[in-house]
This record gives structure tokens, C-alpha cells and sequence, in this order.
């Protein structure tokens, strides 16, 4: 006599064969287990033999009751069993017992933001959201990707398709090209102003000279003719980037000296790079989750954008706290980091720290030195953290970050500073060297391989990585900076005499606007597949994700509005990346000049 139950591909199989003739083992049944689900965890049974994943088939001899046990990993739930043939499951019950003949069964486990263990993030430095990320949908119609509503430049967008972003592009593209007026952003070669219209363009050399997002540029490429007007006009980029070209000059022997850029013109910012330029960003954004309305967050140069980054505010500082000697205090509000020490238990942080190219050397760097190269120095809690060696031991060199990988020990919240002295930070060229120095793509690259370090890892499958850009840096962005809430009521203490807001005053004289426009991708295995979000947040929705995550107060009212990262960006339902995808090896090898354009 035989008997032979046989289950469908996908749960478990309970297989029975007797035979009292043939010379087969008799009550010999074989078990075959999987599980299902967004989140993790594994399976046992007893008698023993099931350690799934790992072992998911065993033989058990006689007419066993087989009693699974299913132990969901930390941070995962257990959403119970189903299928047929089972005796004693109760759909939230850990366990469930399986006699032979039963078939059709399958534990699910679960999956939350509580399943997230480490928050990752790294902003670079100075690009523009259409600078980098504008020719996108030319991208996805070479590469197979479904077309989506995606608001960069417009002369990608297709004829066809989802609203708002359709028809064709202006036919005479500048650096306004939602009314392509040919009145705007005119250049002469010269230096002045009164020569045809720019259009964007794309550049050719992977290196390029330094336009400017600060204070008084942020507003002229607001509005070029009135800085605080109440409407933006986005006329002013050319404007400023020539502008700061002529005006360099550098202290020779003791004595200020002209020492102009190449392009006195102003046209580099208005040039952009595409998926064959940056294939691995063009990839990851394309794959995992971006957004086409995410902003820095105040109007202004990178230290106060960072320390918006991870304060939520920059305590009225529009420049690096020190330019001016009015204003030398550091700023009291807590950074992320004292929040997360004052749990109980402490909540784990680290701040990866380049070292090549600093003076703390690259074998062994100190964390003393290392602090000095991060923007929690400019937090009064910084110097807590500097005089506190156990604090202190939290800001260690790149080289820890994939050995943390390696060991499962990286912490909760992670902080990886752009390795700017290393020249990988993708910030334009400060002077004009030779040779030129800095490489996009090179940058890109660097990027590429701490997000694959994390892919490849144990910590994968509770990760989620933000990537982002501090700020613009004076590169053109159609979109204008958006309405925002001000973090604390400070209006900015550290402006100079001649400065934009020192006469006239206009609504974008305070910190109750966004910067413009910058490049962000959220890579987890729960991040929505080819997702692109329209809802208005900048960098200190960061903050909010760590805050709802870890159940922390707000630190200011700016991160306070943001957005829920975790229902706009991920899906803890269908975690369509818990196997990671293939990224391309990031393109290098491209052109990198500074002396001529594109």
C-alpha cells in the first residue's frame, strides 16, 4: 500500500511512504519548509531536523507529529500560518503542530519600520536636482523603464503621458524653461550681461568650476533683478555664477589678487549630466525610491545647510559660524546625537570620517582629529562630545564602517561625512588647478561602494540608506525653493553690512523658504520600486525618520513638518529589494577639464 501527499511549490510537504515490499524504510516522511512575508526570521521543528532557512527539507521516520516553531528575527513580527492540514495553528500562535498527511502550510513573518536597525546617511556636496538627475526620463525610455510623472528638465519630457510633466520641450530652451522667455539669462562671453540666451546643456568634462549657493547668490538666482522679491523669476544663476568668476581673487604674497575662473560667463550653471555620465545614481534611482520636490533646507551655503542636516536649524548662521565676529557663539540647540545619548538605553551613532587628504593621517586617525573634519563641532554639544571619550569614540575613520558590516555591529543611526579632503565629495572645483580636480563620476564611484558594502551585508535586510546632496550649489534648478516652516523664530543674526536683506526685506529674508532643489534616492530592501514622491520635504525629513523610528521628540519645528519617510518612500508589505538589485559599475574615465565649456 502507498500514500503519497504532495504540496505546492512555495510552503511545505509532508511526503509519507509505505512499503511493505519494495525494500523502502518504512514511515519515512519528508518535510519541506519556506517562509513568506516582508520581514525575516526562522523556522525549527520538533522532532529536530527544520532550521530554515538553512535546512528547510529533513526525513522524520515513523508517523510523526511535527511541531513548527517559528522565531521571527529582531525588529520582525509573525503574522501567523496558513494553508491546510494542520492541527493546532492559531494564525497568531508561534507554533504549529503538522501530522502526517498535512500539507499546504506556510509561516509568514512581518515587517515595520520597528524592523529598521540602522538609519544610514550621506549628503554630498553642491549639485542641483536638474543638474544631476534633470535628463532622467531619457533614461528610463532607453533603458525600459515605465514613464512616470517626473518634474525634471524639460526637454525630456515626452509628448504623451501622466500628468503634470507632458508635451513637448520649449522650443528655444533657457534657463527658464517653463516660459522659455529669451529674455532671461543672457550671457556675453565677455563677462557682462546683454549676449543671447543660455540654454541648459550637457556637459562633457566630468570637473567643473565653483558657482555659488551662498546667501547673497541664493537670492540673485531667485529673482535677478529684485533678490527678495515675493516671486521667483530664476533668472539669476548665470547671473551669479559669472559674477563670482570675475570677483576671485586670491592673497599673493601678502596682497589680494584677481584670479578669475575660465568661465567669467556664468555658463556652467547651467549645464547637467545624464545616465550614461552618472549610471549608477541614473540606476539606484530608477530602482529604489527618489523624489522630484526634495530641497535643502535654507537658501545659503553648505555649513548651515548641514547643520540644519542634523539639527534641524542653523541658529540664525547663514554663513560659517565665525565669518562674521558678531557672531562666534556655538549653537545651542541639541543635534540629533544628544537626543539619541539621552535615551535610556542610549540609542548607537556613528560619524564616518574620511581621512585621506586631512592632517590626521591615515593609519590609526584619532577621533579628536577626526571631529574636527564634522559639522557637529558647530553644536555646543560637540564639545560634550569632544571632552567625553566614550562620546568620542563615535566618530571613527571610513575604513570602520565596512569592518562594522563585517561584524554586525553597526550601530542605529549613521552619519557618513562626503570625503571632501579626498577630492570624492562631487563639489565643483574651488580654484582653478591643474590638473583639474573633481571628478563627478569619481565621487559617484566612491558613493557606489559604500552603498554596495551595505547590499552585500548581514545588515541589508534592516538597513535603510538616504542618499542626498547638502545643497545645490549655484546650479540651475527650474523649481523654486519652496515655503517651509521656521525651525525656531531666529531670523538670520550673522549678515554684512552690504548684504541681501539688509535694506530691503522680502518673504525669503527669513528661514521660512527651502534651498532649491536637490538629488536624493532611498535604497532599503523596503524602498518602493522605480518610486518617485511630489511631496515637498528637505533634508530634515531625515531627522523625522530617525525621531518616528526611535519614538524621539522633534528637535525644531522645521523637522517637525516633514514628511513620514516611512509611508512616502517604503513598503514594509511587499519588501521588493530584500534581494538587492545588480547596480552597473559606476562609468569613470570621462573628460575632466575646467578651462573651456561643455
Amino acid at each position: 500500500m502507498k500514500r503519497r501527499v504532495v504540496a505546492v511549490a512555495g510552503v511545505f510537504a509532508l511526503v509519507g511512504v509505505w512499503s511493505g515490499c519494495q525494500g523502502l524504510v518504512k514511515g519515512v516522511s519528508q518535510l519541506t519548509v519556506n517562509v513568506a512575508g516582508a520581514g525575516t526570521g526562522t523556522v525549527t521543528s520538533t522532532p529536530p531536523g527544520i532550521n530554515c532557512p538553512g535546512t528547510c527539507s529533513a526525513n522524520f521516520t515513523g508517523n510523526p507529529q511535527v511541531t513548527l516553531t517559528a522565531q521571527p528575527a529582531a525588529g520582525f513580527g509573525f503574522g501567523g500560518w496558513t494553508g491546510s492540514g494542520i492541527n493546532s495553528c492559531g494564525q497568531q500562535s508561534n507554533t504549529c503542530t503538522v501530522s502526517i498527511g498535512g500539507s499546504d502550510v506556510t509561516a509568514t513573518f512581518t515587517a515595520s519600520l520597528q524592523s529598521i536597525n540602522h538609519i544610514i546617511f550621506l549628503a554630498q556636496e553642491n549639485r542641483s536636482f536638474d543638474g544631476y538627475f534633470g535628463a532622467m526620463r531619457q533614461y528610463w525610455a532607453q533603458n525600459g523603464y515605465p514613464d512616470q510623472s517626473f518634474d525634471g528638465l524639460a526637454e525630456f519630457n515626452p509628448a504623451t503621458g501622466a500628468a503634470p510633466n507632458t508635451g513637448p520641450a520649449p522650443s528655444n530652451p533657457t534657463c527658464d524653461p517653463v516660459t522659455s522667455t529669451p529674455t532671461v539669462c543672457h550671457v556675453n562671453p565677455a563677462g557682462g550681461e546683454g549676449g543671447p540666451p543660455q540654454p541648459v546643456f550637457h556637459l562633457q568634462t566630468m570637473c567643473l568650476e565653483n558657482p555659488s549657493p551662498s546667501w547673497n547668490e541664493a537670492h540673485a538666482q531667485w529673482n535677478a533683478s529684485d533678490p527678495v522679491a515675493p516671486t521667483a523669476t530664476l533668472d539669476g544663476f548665470i547671473r551669479a555664477a559669472a559674477n563670482d568668476a570675475r570677483q576671485l581673487t586670491t592673497v599673493i604674497n601678502g596682497v589680494p589678487t584677481p584670479t578669475p575662473f575660465f568661465d567669467v560667463a556664468g555658463i556652467r550653471a547651467m549645464g547637467y549630466y545624464d545616465g550614461g555620465d552618472l549610471n549608477y545614481y541614473y540606476f539606484m534611482a530608477s530602482n529604489f525610491a527618489t523624489s522630484d520636490r526634495w530641497f535643502a533646507p535654507t537658501m545659503s551655503r553648505t555649513p548651515p545647510n548641514r547643520e540644519y542636516l542634523i539639527g534641524g536649524t542653523s541658529h540664525g548662521y547663514v554663513y560659517p559660524i565665525g565669518s562674521n565676529p558678531g557672531d562666534q557663539q556655538l549653537i545651542p540647540t541639541p543635534p540629533i546625537y544628544e537626543i539619541l545619548d539621552q535615551q535610556n538605553p542610549p540609542i548607537s551613532w556613528k560619524i564616518y570620517v574620511n581621512p585621506v587628504g586631512t592632517n590626521c593621517g591615515t593609519t590609526n586617525p584619532s577621533s579628536s582629529c577626526l571631529y574636527q573634519y564634522t559639522y557637529v563641532k558647530n553644536f555646543s554639544y560637540g564639545t560634550t562630545i569632544l571632552n567625553t571619550p566614550s562620546l568620542l569614540q563615535n566618530i571613527v575613520p571610513i575604513s570602520q564602517f565596512q569592518t562594522d558590516l563585517q561584524n554586525n555591529t553597526l550601530p542605529q543611526v549613521v552619519q557618513i561625512e562626503p570625503a571632501s579632503n579626498a577630492g570624492l565629495d562631487e563639489h565643483p572645483s574651488d580654484t582653478d588647478v591643474n590638473p583639474a580636480c573633481c571628478s563627478v563620476q569619481a565621487g559617484a564611484n566612491y558613493v557606489a561602494g559604500l552603498i554596495n558594502n551595505l547590499m552585500s551585508s548581514s545588515s541589508w535586510s534592516s538597513s535603510i540608506f538616504v542618499f542626498t546632496f547638502d545643497e545645490w550649489g549655484g546650479f540651475f534648478d527650474h523649481v523654486s525653493p519652496q515655503t517651509a516652516v521656521s525651525p525656531d523664530g531666529i531670523p538670520p543674526s550673522d549678515l554684512f553690512a552690504n548684504d541681501t536683506c539688509t535694506g530691503a526685506v522680502g518673504p525669503n529674508c527669513d528661514f521660512v523658504f527651502t534651498g532649491y532643489r536637490v538629488p536624493m534616492i532611498v535604497i532599503s530592501p523596503y524602498s518602493k520600486k522605480n518610486f518617485v514622491s511630489h511631496t515637498v520635504a528637505d533634508n530634515t525629513a531625515i531627522l523625522k525618520l530617525i525621531e518616528t523610528r526611535f519614538n524621539l521628540a522633534p528637535l525644531t519645528s522645521r523637522d517637525a513638518a516633514q514628511l513620514d519617510m516611512s509611508t512616502e518612500f517604503l513598503d514594509f508589505t511587499n519588501a521588493t529589494w530584500k534581494t538587492p538589485p545588480s547596480p552597473p559599475a559606476q562609468n569613470q574615465g570621462g573628460a575632466c577639464y575646467l578651462d573651456h565649456l561643455p
